[in-house]
């Protein structure tokens, strides 16, 4: 049966008790959305013949700003103080602690803001409690420390970024005993399909979709279909069912055209705005973007001039890449340099891919001979590099370094460990991709580093922090990592020599 009563008074509980916490809205009255009172009226309004919720758990799936925190927040509220379950344990849940703060805050928050919530709950610093006991506490994804819950309600935010299904489990274990539990967990797409978020995803699509008969189950879900526009604005509005008034145009519109610019943003765009599944391996750059920076300049006309090196030490039996980065004059050039054992040039005869012979005639790969590449070769290399170019940095894999590493810095050149993690990489990768988009970087054409780049496979995490993923890349990027390299330790260093110049010296660097 249905009640427009019960269903009602949680509506009317959030929009006269609940407020704004942030921006132009704060302190004002949380006004639902149309869409937001439909869910609320589907999820509270159906009830058994004991007058009781049928819908036990619900996914909402909407892109990012379309108002789930408030939603979420408010609920909780409503849980803790009206739902008229005793003892009741509200669970706001994460896959971290920051994020599960984030709503618990927001429930602080609007706490504080209101005189009659304020006089009936308790306010403390990781917990809201009620007159009878009941409390709300937030908790990330240390399932471990989530044993012994008696949850009747869990808000579970950003499905998609937990790290395996352990807290759902656990939580979703501990409402056995209530009569009327509500599971209720919100997310953007993700793009792991083998997590616990893609499983409660498709479930929900089977049941709304009639594949599956399970009437405690309730979807909402926005989402853009993979024929769709991605550049449309019937498709933005099709994806966020509050296009136009959580979420602006003008706003998605931006986005669009980032993701028009940034290859790499596109899975972004597509995974945060129009909530479709991405895989988390993203191509880069395009050849033909790789080709618009060739440029015409000569290494002589680089000499004593200031430049920054990743180098990308290799197996024994690989490439090795050593990649200058020269930031002064009006504009980025790159100068790259590899060396592999003649071993390779042999064993790459055999295989499909670039051919290491061509590479090698037209002096792009400088062989060291023998069956593993030589360091020493390479570190002499590197040290009459040093007497030409003015190299502030030399980046390399702190993981990965040798007594090639030991050498250089005996000598005086000054090495610095890198990391090879998003930390470390994302926004050296996302820095050079700006420079070529916008052709702020020249190249002088070098067929290894063409072939590399045409490799590279991008890894984002859940922060949207990308790397260079070499496992899954299609054959070596060892320059495109080299290069990276050189343009994030450019990044940590840039201005710190008085002496240095650089076409930023005048005007902020580039981001999009």
């Amino acid at each position: 049966m249905y009640s427009e009563e019960k269903a009602q008074r949680v509506i009317n509980f959030i929009e006269k008790l609940t407020t704004h916490t942030k921006g132009e809205l704060a302190k004002q009255p949380f006004i639902l959305e149309e869409f937001q009172r439909d869910i609320i009226r589907d999820i509270f309004g159906n009830l058994d013949e004991n007058g009781n919720r049928v819908i036990r758990e619900a996914f909402l799936f909407w892109p990012r700003k379309n108002g789930k925190t408030n939603f979420l927040a408010s609920l909780g509220l409503y849980m803790l103080l009206a739902d008229g379950e005793p003892g009741g344990e509200i669970i706001v849940a994460a896959a971290d602690r920051a994020q599960a703060g984030m709503i618990h805050e927001i429930q602080k928050q609007m706490v504080l803001q209101s005189p009659l919530l304020s006089k009936k709950l308790k306010v403390y610093r990781n917990s809201i409690v009620a007159p009878d006991g009941s409390f709300i506490q937030a908790r990330s994804a240390d399932a471990d420390t989530a044993h012994g819950y008696n949850a009747n309600c869990v808000l579970m935010d950003e499905l998609h970024s937990q790290p395996n299904r352990d807290l759902y489990d656990v939580l979703k274990t501990s409402m056995g005993a209530r009569r009327s539990p509500l599971f209720l967990s919100i997310s953007t797409a993700g793009f792991d399909k083998q997590s616990i978020c893609y499983e409660v995803y498709d479930y929900a699509k089977k049941v709304k979709e009639g594949v599956i008969n399970d009437h405690t189950f309730y979807s909402s879900i926005f989402e853009a279909e993979q024929e769709d526009d991605i550049y449309s604005p019937d498709t933005w509005k099709k994806a966020n069912p509050g296009y136009g008034i959580t979420i602006k145009p003008e706003y998605l519109s931006a986005q669009a055209e980032k993701a028009k610019a940034l290859v790499s943003y596109e899975n972004t765009f597509r995974r945060l705005h129009l909530n479709q599944w991405t895989s988390s391996e993203e191509k880069w750059i395009s050849d033909e973007d790789w080709m618009q920076c060739l440029g015409d300049f000569t290494e002589a006309e680089l000499e004593d001039m200031e430049c920054y090196a990743g180098l990308d030490l290799a197996s024994v039996e690989d490439l090795t890449s050593f990649v200058l980065l020269f930031t002064s004059g009006d504009k980025f050039r790159v100068l790259p340099y590899f060396f592999c054992c003649e071993y390779q040039v042999e064993k790459r005869r055999n295989r499909t891919g670039a051919n290491y012979d061509n590479f090698t005639k037209k002096g792009e790969l400088y062989l060291t001979g023998g069956n593993t590449t030589d360091y020493n070769y390479i570190r002499d290399f590197i040290l009459q590099a040093a007497e030409r170019f003015n190299i502030k940095k030399i980046a390399f894999d702190r993981w990965n370094s040798s007594a090639l590493i030991s050498d250089l810095v005996e000598a005086g050149l000054p090495c610095e460990p890198y990391g090879q993690g998003y930390a470390s990489q994302s926004p050296a990768i996302k820095q050079l991709e700006v420079l070529i988009k916008s052709k702020e970087l020249e190249h002088n054409g070098n067929g290894v580093l063409r072939w590399n780049m045409s490799n590279v496979q991008l890894t984002r995490d859940p922060a949207d922090n990308v790397k260079i993923n070499k496992a899954k890349s299609s054959d070596k990027v060892d320059g495109a990592v080299a290069m990276a390299m050189a343009v994030g330790v450019w990044l940590i260093h840039k201005g710190s020599d008085d002496n240095a110049t650089s076409i930023y010296d005048n005007r902020e660097i580039i981001f999009l």
